[in-house]
């Protein structure tokens, strides 16, 4: 599968006005797109090495993967981003993307710098949009990630991940890891069982989506992050008993933030720092994160964390190629 997040014509333009191109002998880049070059072998695109090419923007625009009400996640980040803003000088305006591939398109056409970037996105955001994780959230005790779990609901005849067949899976969006790339791989490896061939896939384009779809009986079954499952419950937007577990896998990396790779280094450096020295105790972020056990900014790095997510997008035959 290749996944096309670009139409030619929008590539071109974005060539034309985003970073600088460089000479392949002196540009090593693995799978970053040519716009990138990757010289330490971190599998990160290097920041610019002409000053002139670096942002340093009066406002910092931060986005938030796309999981679930943007409303309820522009209050969670809300005391992050003013520590941000104390912290960094610059206004920062949380800005709510519809979907993963128009989160990927902005960081990628200069017009978001902060993110936080699903599980499954990150590799396409790394290779296309010149994004460079370096955090994620973890419980107080350093714990961190989530599984995929295959819900169903009382009562819908599906006892065990083979009843499936010849019914309908709901998946969120092709770039998910929970949402769509674990899942088609375990189903695949696993079960031998291929959308289309064996049960009929749909797409609910989120998380929440397919959690309430299985919740309100409108999908038979869904696949889903059970971090964001935690959540829900937390926030009493179902019960836990309108839905049933019938598969849990392999604990996965949970959202990477990070920064675009063209920011001015002393910028960048200050957003790290932010991450890393905020108080998360009594902050709107504690409020809504505690929910999925998690209290803290975690140290990571993109090259070793997100090496299982790289095999799955190998398995499924997903390239990174940006056009």
């Amino acid at each position: 599968m290749k996944t096309n997040l670009l139409g030619a014509a929008t590539v071109a333009f974005l060539l034309g006005m985003g970073g600088t191109a460089f000479a392949q002998e002196d540009c090593p880049r693995g799978d970053l797109d040519p716009m990138y070059c990757d010289r330490d072998g971190d599998l990160l695109a290097d920041t610019p090495t002409d000053p002139a090419d670096w942002k340093n923007p009066d406002t910092l625009i931060f986005a938030y993967t796309p999981v679930e009400d943007p409303a309820v996640y522009a209050e969670a980040w809300s005391d992050f981003l003013t520590y941000l803003e104390e912290k960094t000088g610059k206004n920062v305006v949380f800005f709510p993307v519809q979907s993963n591939a128009a989160q990927i398109e902005a960081m990628r056409s200069g017009r978001l710098h902060i993110a936080g970037f699903n599980t499954g996105s990150n590799p396409l955001a790394v290779n296309c949009a010149g994004f460079n994780p370096f955090t994620i959230m973890a419980s107080l005790d350093g714990n961190f990630g989530y599984e995929m779990e295959i819900l169903t609901y009382p009562g819908s005849g599906i006892e065990e991940v083979e009843d499936i067949r010849g019914g309908q899976l709901a998946f969120t969006s092709p770039t998910s890891n929970s949402g769509f790339k674990a899942p088609s791989a375990i189903l695949a490896s696993d079960f031998d069982m291929i959308p289309e061939r064996d049960f009929e896939a749909v797409f609910s384009g989120k998380h929440d989506n397919s959690i309430l779809g299985v919740a309100n009986q409108d999908y038979p079954a869904a696949s889903i992050a059970n971090s964001v499952l935690s959540r829900m419950i937390s926030r009493g937007v179902i019960e836990p008993d309108q839905v049933i577990s019938i598969y849990k896998s392999q604990t996965f990396p949970t959202t990477g933030f990070g920064v675009a790779n063209d920011l001015d280094p002393e910028l960048a450096a200050q957003i790290r720092d932010a991450f890393f020295s905020f108080d998360w105790e009594g902050t709107s972020l504690q409020r809504e994160f505690e929910k999925s056990n998690e209290g803290q900014f975690l140290e990571m790095t993109y090259k070793e964390f997100w090496d299982v997510i790289r095999k799955i997008d190998a398995a499924n035959g997903v390239s990174y190629a940006c056009e």
